[in-house]
């Protein structure tokens, strides 16, 4: 959907918070660009609340990135900085005060496939460093994303809700209810913990 598409339907369902991916806001973006889409924003009545899977693969692609979510005026960004970036990006999050949760990706990802995978790669780091855990991607790997989701929960800054028709490498995104996730108790573990992000 085009970006005006989407804020109509996102205001049509009441969502009051809006994560943009780069096919809505380009990361080349200009600052008076990012300010209509702002002002567009705010007149819906809609909190651009973070941007995002935004990959670095390069040290230039990190500062950019950065540099994108203070334009955006963000305080968080579902990112996925390879390996050895990670204190570069670190040293980011401790500079702008913008928090980054490193996203999985399933069986299919050589980088950070589960939450836990992602979860090791920051856990001794800064604590706005935490994760977006991918329901999906994580019921693919054959794991329980409730259970996951409990157990990394002390570092939760996200999560992407999807359903998928396999608890396999092959599952694809079905609408929610019709899948292989259990969606209720993955909802109630999110009470349960209390899960309320505003970065």
């Amino acid at each position: 959907f085009s970006l005006d598409q989407t804020i109509a339907m996102t205001a049509r369902l009441r969502v009051r918070k809006l994560t943009l991916k780069d096919m809505h806001l380009p990361m080349v973006t200009t600052a008076q660009e990012m300010a209509a889409v702002r002002a567009k924003l705010k007149e819906a009545g809609i909190e651009l609340s973070s941007c995002g899977v935004v990959y670095m693969k390069t040290e230039d692609e990190v500062h950019r990135a950065f540099a994108y979510a203070m334009l955006a005026g963000i305080s968080m960004m579902v990112g996925v900085p390879d390996a050895p970036l990670m204190g570069l990006a670190e040293q980011q999050v401790k500079e702008t005060g913008i928090a980054m949760a490193i996203h999985n990706h399933g069986p299919n990802d050589a980088r950070f496939p589960s939450p836990e995978d992602a979860y090791r790669t920051i856990e001794k780091r800064d604590r706005r460093m935490g994760l977006c855990i991918d329901v999906g991607h994580t019921r693919r790997l054959g794991l329980d994303p409730a259970v996951e989701i409990e157990r990394f929960g002390d570092r939760l800054l996200d999560v992407h809700i999807k359903d998928v028709s396999s608890a396999d490498a092959k599952g694809t995104t079905v609408e929610i209810g019709s899948g292989v996730v259990d969606i209720q108790k993955l909802l109630k573990t999110l009470v349960k913990l209390g899960y309320s992000k505003t970065i």
